[in-house]
């Protein structure tokens, strides 16, 4: 008789950590499958109604302002220090400097990038790193349409209202480390970026930054040569959850269960995603990472380099952007110059 309490108390805590347990673990149902592969491989888009809502809300654009003329002298003859959008018409000019104030600091307003007073210096160091955006945002309007197609990029498409994305990254102190074995605070840790799993949290230096190889399967099994190694597979495990979060979908988005590193049996988005790895890389180099020696420290990560970006950064949850809206339709000033 004298453990049944203790016993009865053993069960009680027991049931209430499976409780925990199964809230966190699980989806609580309703939630939407759609087959978008074979039958029977388990080739489904999973999506709860309530994460949808919540999305749907987070991905709306604002409404564009009136389309302005391009007739008229351009800026740069009446704006001193305009390299960039010197050649829009005057109203082109003000209409740009609106929508771009309103999607990247619409608290500062145009004192977020110019000195009060003296709006042609360049003494604000976020003016040059403006300017250094607008390039970035034409070259993907005009150079990567294999990944953007003709919807096109703005300002607002990462910034949303924040000077600084909302989804950035940088290099963890231990960037040369992999897996558990080599630096332990460099995983296990369960962090959102490998969607609190307890692979490498830094997956974006090696792939989005360096341009590392992205594979997994070795053609010789238990080979010493093999290239190939599981602390690799760790980092790119990392890296493919965290794509899976940012566009909120499934591996099966991409790939084809029977066979995940057959081109030949994947779906087309897997191609897509390959050219925007490697947009992202181009942007992270060309644009992004050379900020660091302008920007002051506050605006750095702990290894001094510029906050950088990746799927997360543009998509925020959803697998195509602000779900499709096409951007740079109703933003023309933002696509590259005609040559003269």
């Amino acid at each position: 008789m004298k453990y049944r309490f203790p016993l009865a108390l053993a069960a009680l805590i027991a049931s209430f950590f499976g409780v925990i347990f199964v809230l966190q673990a699980f989806e609580r149902p309703p939630v939407h499958s759609t087959q978008n592969g074979f039958r029977g491989t388990g080739m489904l888009q999973v999506a709860n109604p309530r994460s949808e809502a919540a999305l749907w809300a987070r991905n709306q654009v604002p409404p564009a302002p009136e389309a302005a003329s391009t007739d008229g002298d351009p800026a740069s003859s009446i704006y001193e220090n305009v390299p960039l959008l010197g050649h829009l018409s005057i109203e082109q000019f003000g209409r740009i400097m609106q929508a771009m104030t309103e999607w990247v600091s619409p608290e500062a307003g145009c004192n977020g990038c110019h000195v009060e007073g003296d709006f042609a210096s360049n003494a604000n160091y976020r003016k040059q790193v403006a300017r250094r955006m607008i390039e970035m945002v034409r070259h993907v309007n005009s150079g990567w349409a294999s990944h953007v197609q003709q919807t096109g990029v703005t300002c607002y498409t990462c910034h949303r209202g924040r000077q600084v994305p909302e989804q950035v990254w940088s290099a963890a102190p231990e960037q040369g480390a992999r897996g558990m074995a080599a630096s332990p605070r460099m995983q296990n840790r369960g962090e959102p970026s490998v969607g609190l799993t307890s692979l490498p949290h830094d997956p974006f230096t090696h792939y989005l930054s360096g341009a590392e190889n992205i594979r997994l399967q070795s053609p010789a099994a238990l080979a010493s040569t093999a290239p190939h190694s599981v602390q690799n597979a760790e980092s790119v495990y990392g890296l493919m959850m965290s794509i899976s979060g940012a566009l909120g979908v499934n591996c099966t988005f991409c790939h084809n269960t029977r066979a995940f590193s057959a081109w030949n049996e994947s779906h087309g988005p897997r191609l897509t995603a390959w050219h925007g790895i490697r947009m992202v890389r181009d942007l992270n180099n060309t644009y992004v990472g050379p900020l660091r020696d302008i920007l002051p420290a506050e605006r750095r990560g702990p290894m001094g380099d510029a906050l950088q970006v990746n799927c997360a950064t543009c998509h925020q949850g959803v697998n195509r952007p602000l779900f499709g809206a096409a951007m740079l339709r109703d933003y023309p000033e933002l696509a590259a110059p005609a040559a003269r």
